[in-house]
C-alpha cells in the first residue's frame, strides 16, 4: 500500500501504475480510486504511468475532520503529483467530483506540469440552480441527499442513489445487482463528515470563473440521460466554456458511464491520451 502525507499531514492512499507519461485519474462522490481501475489498467498497459488516489475521508485515505472544500482538495492533488513525480507532461481527468478538481487545479496552479485535461461526468462548471444558472439542480435535491444520507446512509446510496447513477429502472438495468452491492459498500467506507461535506462542496461550488484557466486540450464527455449530474448545466456548458474542448456526448447513458459504457470510455480516453503524447513529441522535435 501507497500512502503519502499532504502538506497538512493527511495521508492518501495512491494506486501508481505502470510506466510513461503520467496520467492522473480523481474519483467521483462517494467512491475511491478503484473506479477507475477499468481505464486505469488499460492506460497502464499502453505505455502510461497512471496514479490514481482516495480522496481524504474516503476509501483507504485518512479521515480528518476538515478539509473538503476544493481548495483544499486540490492542494492534495497537487501534493500527490509533487510527492510521486506526476508532475510534468501530466494528462489529469477527473469524474463526477473529480472535473471540480481538475478545474481548480487549472486555475489554483495555473494549471502547472498539465498537457491536456478531461473532465467525465463531471460537476464542472456549477450544479446549482440560480437565477442565472437555470440548467442547474435546485437547493432541495441536495438538500434531500443530505437527509437520506443522515437517516439511513446504506439504505440511501442502495435504494436511490446509485439506481439512478448507473441509470437502473423498473425496465433499465445496465448494471447487475453486484455492482450496486460493490459501488453501496465502498460509499459506506468513507466517512459521515467527509461524505456530507463533499456533497455540499460539488453541490455549490461555482467553477465558472475556473474555465478561462483551461490552456490545454481538454475531452469531455458526458452522459445524455445523466440523472445525477444533469448535461445541460455540466457537459454542455462546460464546453462552451473551455476554448480548446471537444464534447462527447454518450447518447442515453447516465452519470456512471464508466460502467455503463466502460469499453467505450476506455477506448476514447485512450485515444484522447495519446493524441497528447504524440503532440508531445511533435512539439519536442
Amino acid at each position: 500500500m501507497t500512502m503519502i502525507s499532504t502538506r497538512d499531514g493527511t495521508e492518501l492512499y495512491v494506486k501508481d501504475w505502470g510506466k510513461g507519461r503520467p496520467v492522473v485519474l480523481l474519483h467521483g462522490w462517494p467512491l475511491s480510486a478503484d473506479m477507475w481501475d477499468s481505464q486505469a489498467m488499460a492506460l497502464a498497459e499502453a505505455g502510461f504511468r497512471v496514479i490514481a488516489y482516495d480522496r481524504r475521508g474516503f476509501g483507504r485515505s485518512q479521515q480528518p475532520w476538515a478539509g473538503y472544500n476544493y481548495d483544499t482538495l486540490t492542494d492534495d492533488l497537487a501534493d500527490v503529483m509533487k510527492e510521486t513525480g506526476a508532475d510534468k507532461d501530466v494528462t489529469l481527468l477527473g469524474f463526477s467530483m473529480g472535473g471540480g478538481e481538475v478545474a481548480r487545479y487549472m486555475s489554483r496552479y495555473q494549471g502547472k506540469g498539465v498537457i491536456s485535461a478531461g473532465l467525465i461526468s463531471s460537476v464542472v462548471p456549477y450544479m446549482l440552480k440560480t437565477s442565472d444558472n437555470p440548467d442547474g439542480t435546485p437547493e432541495k435535491m441536495f438538500a434531500d441527499i443530505a437527509d437520506g444520507i443522515k437517516k439511513d446512509r446504506a439504505h440511501f446510496f442502495r435504494q436511490t442513489f446509485f439506481p439512478q447513477f448507473f441509470g437502473v429502472g423498473m425496465i433499465s438495468h445496465p448494471v447487475s445487482d453486484e455492482v450496486l452491492d460493490m459501488a453501496t459498500a465502498v460509499a459506506l467506507q468513507g466517512s459521515l463528515k467527509a461524505t456530507l461535506d463533499c456533497a455540499k462542496a460539488f453541490g455549490h461550488t461555482d467553477f465558472r470563473g475556473d474555465l478561462a484557466s483551461f490552456k490545454v486540450p481538454t475531452l469531455i464527455i458526458h452522459g445524455t440521460e445523466d440523472k445525477t449530474v444533469p448535461i445541460d448545466a455540466a457537459g454542455r456548458a462546460a464546453a462552451k466554456g473551455i476554448k480548446q474542448s471537444r464534447l462527447i456526448e454518450y447518447d442515453g447513458e447516465p452519470h456512471g458511464l464508466n460502467m455503463t459504457a466502460s469499453d467505450r470510455l476506455t477506448k476514447d480516453i485512450l485515444e484522447f491520451v495519446k493524441a497528447g503524447a504524440v503532440f508531445q513529441k511533435q512539439k519536442a522535435a
